[in-house]
């Protein structure tokens, strides 16, 4: 990690000139004392970068001072490339443009060739396989809301599809496993909150601006609490379904059972979401054991089939 840290640093220096310790603390999320030691690191690296003391001070790359394209090896190129080259395929705008074209600069003529087939040898494309709504522009506006700690508002449904208003002062934008999210501190619940931008509409940018405050950057791993409440169940599969199963088991989880299924231990939550996963497998899955949740399967399956018994009945009055 301390190696992508520096490597941002020397492109934040050498875009922006005079960057502050705190200032380039609060970017790499780091205290002021491990950017001192950062930039002696820089220093020892060949690039000479001066401190300026006084108000308007700060770190910056001495005047006059010309990189030496061969300061990146190819390996670090290659990866700053490709992750540049995988997040302007989500985020459009003049910023990663300027940052790949500035990444391109500092790769030697005798390398192009090389570094071009590493950075082509892994294409990251986080992209729905499907069409969904484009939130490209949602993007655009809370890029320019967190640059210009502007207030956001839209309308929020939540997994029940109750809708309501909110106004938000944004503090991240962040990727979680395909999905966007922004985290924010919401003015109508005093407290931060995570919201997914798929759930978000009529979003407005507001002129009022907000003094940032303490930031409490979002939790996003949830696999102790997911340890604490799951529990393995048993379920007999087709195979027409085990490529989405091996989403959330190892193969190695999978016994045959005859020529077709499989016996596979599932790792289940009690809640609404894992149990519409399980009925969208159809008859092409059948939980065997515990008792209790094939008695709630069946429970469910029972309350759709009268469902659409009833509006049969319906139909034919």
């Amino acid at each position: 990690m301390k190696v992508e840290r520096l490597l941002g640093m020397i492109v934040i220096l050498l875009d922006k000139g005079r960057v502050g310790a705190q200032e380039m603390a609060d970017l790499f999320e780091v205290s002021p004392r491990t950017v001192y030691r950062d930039i002696d690191a820089i220093n020892m690296a060949g690039i000479p970068v001066r401190s300026i003391p006084g108000v308007g001070g700060g770190f910056e790359i001495m005047p006059g001072y010309k990189m030496d394209k061969k300061v990146f090896s190819t390996a670090e190129l290659s990866t700053l490339l490709m992750g540049l080259s995988g997040l302007s395929g989500l985020m459009q705008g003049e910023e990663l443009t300027n940052a790949l074209a500035k990444v391109k600069s500092f790769i030697p003529a005798d390398s192009a060739r090389e570094i071009e087939l590493r950075a082509n040898q892994i294409s990251v494309d986080l992209s729905p396989w499907t069409g969904t709504r484009n939130i490209q522009p949602y993007l655009t506006l809370i890029k320019t809301a967190l640059q210009e700690s502007r207030l956001l508002t839209f309308a929020y449904a939540d997994q029940h599809g109750n809708k309501t208003i909110r106004t938000v002062e944004p503090y991240q934008l962040v990727l979680k496993g395909s999905h966007w999210y922004f985290q924010g501190y919401c003015r109508i619940r005093n407290d931060y909150r995570l919201f997914k931008l798929s759930r978000m509409s009529s979003l407005e940018i507001q002129a009022e601006t907000f003094t940032p405050r303490e930031y409490q950057k979002p939790i996003l791993n949830f696999g102790n609490s997911l340890d604490a409440v799951q529990a393995k169940i048993k379920l007999r599969i087709h195979k027409s379904v085990m490529d989405r199963v091996l989403d959330f088991c190892p193969y190695e989880d999978f016994v045959p059972d005859g020529a077709e299924y499989y016996i596979v231990n599932f790792p289940f939550t009690q809640n609404d979401y894992n149990y519409d996963m399980l009925l969208g497998f159809g008859d092409r899955c059948e939980c065997l054991e515990p008792s209790y949740i094939r008695a709630e399967m069946k429970r469910r399956i029972e309350k759709i089939a009268a469902l659409y018994g009833d509006r049969h009945n319906e139909e034919v009055k």
